[in-house]
């Protein structure tokens, strides 16, 4: 057992890391549609990400890359990119980073429930409880901003925005399952981009050229230029680099650490205050996960 722990350590720290770059990137993607508009800056992270992938593009690469593999990528690039993207940055435009992360911590859960009904693949009860959780994390911060006297109506619709964006990821998590057995994580991330950059250029091109850049400040372009490495490579590297050494049950437990960086984020640079709502939320969300990841912890005893 002691050989194996300095090893298990060593990929926790990059799931840990992967969790912290995704949940800052909750705030930062706030901070930049506040001056940039949504459809230019996905399509400026498509871009960002292609600059760096595109040596992974050759073509006797690609002659490999089978029929279904393509059709399985293009629905990656669909639901985990670009529905993920919109739906994630049209959403924190909308409700706070804190609130944001919450629900995007609920992404275990959603992952446990889709893979139920799309994959039949049934939950045991530690999971159901799980996903109860998350639901009543999700329920309570929505009916905390409904209650608002201002804001409510768009913090609602930021929050359902952001769950939306959930699904698209979680989506994106089951269709990866069989492309990793056959392709280079790497590789799957280049593809993914390329059909990401492809699919988002109807939505940004006419922003791409009517945009004033002058009335962005430079801060903010770091920022877009920092989103579109972290999000597209660093994480994602990270995530694929730990997950084949961690069980994926415990792997669930560091997602815990999503929301505490979004709202860390969200305290330190946007001012924002969590309300008890939202620790009420978080809670449930954590103890979610952690409960889901209780039977890593059942070693069986040592026979003599």
């Amino acid at each position: 057992m002691n050989r194996y722990s300095p090893r298990l350590n060593r990929y926790s720290l990059l799931l840990i890391t992967s969790m912290l770059l995704v949940g800052s990137n909750v705030g930062i993607g706030k901070s930049i549609v506040e001056f940039v508009p949504v459809p230019l800056f996905a399509l400026l992270r498509f871009m960002i990400a292609m600059a760096v992938l595109w040596p992974l593009l050759r073509m006797s690469r690609l002659r490999g890359v089978k029929r279904g593999e393509w059709l399985n990528l293009f629905l990656q690039a669909l639901f985990g990119t670009l529905g993920f993207t919109l739906l994630m940055l049209g959403g924190v435009q909308r409700t706070s980073a804190v609130a944001a992360g919450v629900i995007t911590s609920t992404i275990p859960a959603v992952v446990a429930l889709l893979s139920w009904l799309i994959l039949k693949e049934r939950p045991n009860g530690q999971a159901l409880a799980s996903i109860a959780l998350a639901i009543v994390g999700v329920v309570v911060i929505n009916l905390a901003h409904a209650d608002r006297s201002s804001g409510g109506e768009t913090s609602f619709a930021g929050n359902l925005m952001v769950l939306g964006a959930v699904c698209c990821e979680s989506l994106y998590i089951i269709l990866s399952r069989r492309l990793t057995q056959t392709l280079a994580p790497i590789d799957i991330c280049a593809y993914t981009h390329l059909f990401g950059l492809l699919l988002m250029l109807p939505f940004g091109a006419s922003a791409l050229l009517d945009f004033d850049y002058r009335a962005v400040p430079l801060g903010v372009w770091t920022l877009v230029l920092w989103y579109g490495l972290s999000a597209s490579i660093f994480s994602f590297w990270l995530w694929m680099k730990g997950i084949r050494h961690v069980p994926g049950s415990l792997a669930g437990v560091f997602s815990a650490v999503l929301p505490v960086a979004a709202a860390s984020y969200g305290i330190a640079f946007l001012g924002e205050r969590p309300t008890f709502a939202h620790g009420i939320a978080l809670a449930c969300v954590v103890t979610g996960i952690g409960l889901a990841s209780l039977k890593v912890r059942r070693v069986p005893p040592a026979t003599s």
